[in-house]
């Protein structure tokens, strides 16, 4: 037997076997089951919950994810997945302003209706190398947006990428205080600071939603 293939029949090989499909769908299962639980619990449920809640067995769970932290690497990377992705669909927008707002419209869908999602990228919660691997892999795709439609004329040129999740930041605050009240009140807002952000408007721009009286703003406050 030669070495090479010595070496590729030893039973401590790198290579990892691929699931079986019945596991693989249980572990996709799983994950979205977590993305689910984590958009309305947030991040502190246990692997528990999240195994009754996608309709397998505790153990069927804790065979695919050693630990809750495991299960959110993985739900944290295909969250990163979409969100990159939603940032291509925006630059292909034939329309470079179009495809900025299409970006903050749909990114602020995403962090108005998941609570794990904000606690992940906007607060900084499971440590500091996750926020760091968000930044390195979103912030070329959303620089692109950006840099599109300032080359157009359309944009501020003063803005920065780093704008970008300070103001999902504040969206994000809006939404938190008023989801039980007006769950859309962020639009208002992001139309709002849209404005402040292009280079050159005619009139205002409609806002979508109107302000809260004194009674919803007071509920919101409290």
């Amino acid at each position: 037997m030669s070495r090479s293939t010595a070496s590729a029949a030893r039973p401590d090989s790198p290579q990892k076997r691929p699931l079986r499909a019945d596991a693989e769908r249980n572990r996709q299962r799983i994950i979205a089951a977590a993305r689910e639980v984590f958009a309305q619990r947030g991040l502190e449920v246990t692997l528990d919950d999240i195994a009754r809640h996608a309709g397998v067995g505790v153990g069927t769970a804790y065979r695919r994810f050693a630990n809750r932290e495991e299960l959110i690497d993985a739900v944290f990377e295909s969250t990163l997945q979409h969100l990159i992705a939603l940032a291509e669909r925006a630059y292909a927008h034939e329309d470079p302003w179009e495809g900025l707002v299409q970006l903050f419209l749909a990114t602020g869908q995403d962090f108005a209706h998941d609570r794990g999602l904000r606690q992940l990228l906007l607060e900084g919660a499971r440590g500091e190398d996750r926020t760091a691997t968000a930044r390195e892999r979103l912030t070329p795709a959303v620089s692109a947006v950006i840099t599109r439609a300032q080359q157009a004329g359309l944009l501020r040129d003063d803005i920065e990428p780093t704008d970008f999740p300070l103001i999902q930041l504040m969206l994000g605050a809006v939404t938190q205080h008023s989801r039980d009240v007006s769950p859309e009140l962020w639009k208002r807002y992001l139309t709002l600071i849209l404005d402040g952000l292009r280079h050159n408007r005619d009139r205002p721009t409609p806002l979508p939603r109107p302000a809260l009286d004194l009674e919803e703003f007071d509920q919101t406050m409290t």
